[in-house]
């Protein structure tokens, strides 16, 4: 007998990373969990709902691990804004991703640890949103990185770093962001290929998280900051716009996962790659700095081809856009597969991968009995087309029906 809420989903074609073509099944959803997949011919009479989805494609939820919660206005405007509409933004900005089906998300960097409040905020039911992996501030030197985000803290010196994470480990973060290069946007001493911490920093910085058993998301993305943040023992590399065949092996070797963020050089381009009419439209509405613009299109080829290299050596990736909230992931789960994935890599990038590189891979990231009710039902299928991940039917988040579009 079922004494907590139940649901079961009948007919419908599950898609996630342990099937790489839609397998029917009926889904049984207890509680906030999932409890049983069965055959299509199997209904379990005694659930409160039962819920017919012929037709229908049934996904894990989406992750974008590498997004900044409160962003939506321009830079320079984020460094003097109010903290309290910076606050209510983030919020919005993840509830509007949750009912796109982007079900968690891992915030890696953020003012004031407005972060770290949402993810109280949403763990505790007080309001419905994803599930929120945080950073809390994004860590670099004077004259870092990302400086007019309003999200960086400007650290220098052993001493400093070390203060300044224990601070952050005080505040509730789950993990640490270090930024160790420069990137494709910023003042001209701000580059990618560009590394900011001394020997002494860097080393300091490592060994204090790895005292405390914190893992390092390492903003890297010129050749050489990758590999000493590899070195040091980065879990997760957020860029890697320079990756050639030793630093890949190094990534390999070292079990790193990589958080591409394609769409960061790639949606600047044009035609070429912002094709439809989806991408064109948020295009226009998302316009950027010409000086970054031009870094953009200059890195974009070279990402790629790093990108490649990777996906090609079995390097773990996962789906993290940097772009603004709510539609980024999807528009790089597309990005990912124009520069070579498959539909299904993209889905796993978005699903499993990023799961684990959260360390909650027992708990989400594919439909199977035990895990959380975190669930995308989509009306086309999204191996044909990718873009079908964005024609969304149901969202459902910890067994809670949050929106049901016929």
């Amino acid at each position: 007998m079922m004494t907590e809420n139940s649901i079961q989903l009948v007919n419908g074609s599950i898609i996630d990373a342990n099937t790489s073509e839609p397998a029917e099944s009926n889904i049984l959803v207890i509680g906030d969990n999932i409890k049983e997949l069965s055959s299509v011919r199997d209904v379990k009479l005694g659930a409160d709902q039962i819920i017919d989805i012929s037709n229908k494609f049934v996904l894990p939820g989406l992750w974008d691990v590498h997004t900044h919660i409160g962003k939506g206005i321009p830079d320079i405007e984020a460094m003097v804004e109010p903290i309290s509409e910076r606050t209510i933004r983030a919020g919005r900005n993840c509830i509007d991703a949750l009912n796109l089906g982007i079900t968690s998300l891992r915030v890696v960097g953020e003012k004031d640890f407005i972060d770290v409040a949402w993810k109280k905020s949403f763990s505790s039911g007080q309001f419905i949103g994803p599930s929120l992996y945080t950073c809390g501030w994004f860590i670099t030197t004077t004259a870092g990185h990302f400086l007019k985000s309003g999200c960086t803290l400007e650290v220098d010196g052993p001493v400093g770093l070390r203060q300044a994470i224990r601070n952050q480990i005080k505040n509730g973060v789950d993990f640490i962001k270090l930024n160790l290069t420069g990137g494709v946007m910023g003042p001209s001493w701000d580059r990618m290929e560009d590394t900011f911490f001394t020997e002494d920093e860097i080393k300091a910085a490592f060994d204090i998280c790895t005292q405390r058993g914190f893992k390092i998301v390492a903003h890297a993305g010129g050749t050489k900051g990758i590999q000493k943040a590899i070195t040091y023992g980065a879990h997760t590399i957020e860029h890697g716009y320079q990756l050639d065949d030793s630093t890949v092996s190094q990534m390999m070797d070292s079990n790193t996962f990589l958080v591409p963020t394609l769409s960061l050089t790639h949606m600047n381009r044009g035609e070429k790659y912002a094709d439809t009419a989806f991408e064109k439209q948020w295009m226009l509405t998302h316009p950027v700095e010409e000086d970054y613009k031009i870094r953009a299109i200059e890195a974009a080829e070279q990402h790629a081809q790093g990108f490649r290299k990777a996906l090609s050596a079995g390097v773990k990736i996962c789906c993290g856009s940097d772009l603004d909230l709510p539609y980024g992931g999807l528009l790089e789960m597309s990005m990912m597969v124009k520069c070579g994935m498959t539909p299904h890599q993209a889905i796993t990038a978005a699903t499993l991968n990023a799961a684990e590189a959260c360390l909650v891979e027992n708990t989400y990231g594919t439909i199977e009995p035990d895990k959380k009710a975190d669930i995308l039902i989509l009306n086309k299928n999204p191996l044909d087309d990718i873009n079908n991940i964005r024609d969304v039917h149901m969202v459902i988040k910890n067994g809670r029906i949050l929106n049901h579009l016929l």
